[in-house]
């Protein structure tokens, strides 16, 4: 059996589970292709159709999972997904769709009572799903349900077992993870998630914690004292998307660059001694609908000002093939190669800070988690996810120190 899965770590997490399930029941064959999909943008769409064509035509047996296969959480009904996605539908008798979890009613939604499978070194760790806030670029809230929370004592007894399976490090994740225990993403006030962090490093022995992508509204004083735990990663991934606020208001995120600054600021002044070594991410969409020569320059200006050392920047997607989002009717829409110029100086700014960063981290001894050990070779991502590779041959999933070095460093 082949699999394949790319960006979001929700997928990664289902793709863990639809393997486990699937194996549990024999249903997994050496001829299946499960393929984690994105709908994200339609350059995200174009590349998995054809790649599911190219599989199709080597005659394997095709299991699409998520945005692409679902609306709602169960799988989408045959007719809407082949007039989504007509290309696809003379292979369709060796397709199947997949719901997003294996376990479709909602009394075992986040059930894990089946083995385990061990895909990668960082376990991901689902909190909660879905979202409520409909932004305007955002095809998610129409392929899945309004937000759901999954209960703490679930989440501390995953966490044991991958202690047991000597798991080194968890990432918490969902589609709106710091939204953890609202009634609802909108309500950002009502958010638990400082709970559910303290309690994870009070009941659990877990040498690492990585927190993935989260929106700045949830996040107040408590949370950044919280940070100055050791345990969490010193990396940090938040979905900014723009530091204009005409463009976050077209939008329709929930915060404002005031709120930017105090999370960014915040995050930069941790109460941890490794606090110079923290790697900031974010999410970024360059030429948004209305979006002006000033509102691209103050962006600019934010990644060089908060030295934000890994950018997921691409240029706004209008969604024309499959499902649409509001923002495709907005007017003054910016031309496609515009777009990707602007993208394309977005990037170069922040490779100027990824060197400086990457330069300031030479000769550090870090704790560096192994990934993948192949001839000889180990390549492990550090604390502040850099990667290195070194010409010595580790046991995967261990915990090592060592020295950064131009020589070592991939990242």
């Amino acid at each position: 059996m082949e699999y394949r899965v790319y960006w979001c770590k929700v997928n990664k997490f289902y793709l863990n589970k639809w393997i486990a399930y699937l194996t549990e029941h024999n249903q997994l064959w050496d001829n299946d292709f499960l393929v984690a999909t994105c709908v994200v943008t339609d350059r995200a769409k174009m590349k998995w159709v054809k790649e599911v064509i190219e599989k199709a035509k080597e005659g394997k047996h095709i299991l699409i999972a998520w945005c692409w296969s679902i609306t709602g959480w169960k799988a989408t009904p045959i007719e809407d997904f082949y007039s989504y996605y007509p290309d696809l539908k003379e292979y369709k008798e060796q397709i199947t769709l997949l719901a997003e979890d294996p376990l479709e009613s909602s009394e075992l939604w986040f059930s894990f009572k089946m083995p385990w499978q061990k895909l990668w070194t960082k376990n991901y760790v689902i909190i909660q799903n879905w979202c409520d806030n409909h932004c305007s670029f955002c095809l998610t809230i129409f392929k899945r349900w309004p937000h759901r929370n999954r209960p703490l004592d679930e989440i501390i007894e995953e966490i044991h077992q991958i202690e047991c399976m000597w798991g080194k490090e968890i990432v918490l994740t969902g589609i709106n993870l710091a939204a953890w225990w609202t009634d609802d993403t909108r309500h950002s006030e009502k958010s638990q998630f400082n709970h559910l962090l303290k309690a994870i490093i009070k009941e659990t022995n877990i040498p690492r914690i990585r927190i993935s992508s989260v929106d700045p509204q949830y996040l107040n004083d408590e949370f950044f004292e919280i940070l100055s735990n050791q345990r969490f990663c010193p990396h940090f991934h938040f979905s900014i998307q723009s530091f204009s606020d005409t463009v976050l208001k077209n939008m329709n995120r929930a915060y404002d660059s005031k709120k930017l600054d105090y999370v960014l600021n915040n995050i930069r002044n941790l109460n941890r001694p490794d606090k110079e070594f923290i790697s900031i991410w974010a999410d970024i969409i360059s030429w948004f609908a209305w979006e002006t020569e000033k509102d691209f320059e103050i962006t600019c200006e934010g990644v060089k000002k908060y030295q934000i050392t890994k950018l997921h920047a691409f240029p706004f997607s209008d969604h024309h093939i499959a499902e649409r989002i509001p923002a495709s009717s907005l007017p003054n829409q910016i031309p496609q190669e515009i777009r990707k110029q602007r993208n394309r100086t977005l990037i170069s700014i922040w490779d100027e800070v990824r060197d400086a960063f990457i330069e300031k981290n030479y000769w550090r001894k870090a704790q560096v988690l192994i990934e993948e050990v192949r001839h000889w070779k180990s390549k492990w991502w550090t604390e502040n996810y850099i990667q290195l590779s070194l010409d010595w041959e580790y046991t995967s999933w261990s915990l090592v120190e060592e020295v950064i070095t131009e020589k070592n460093c991939l990242f």
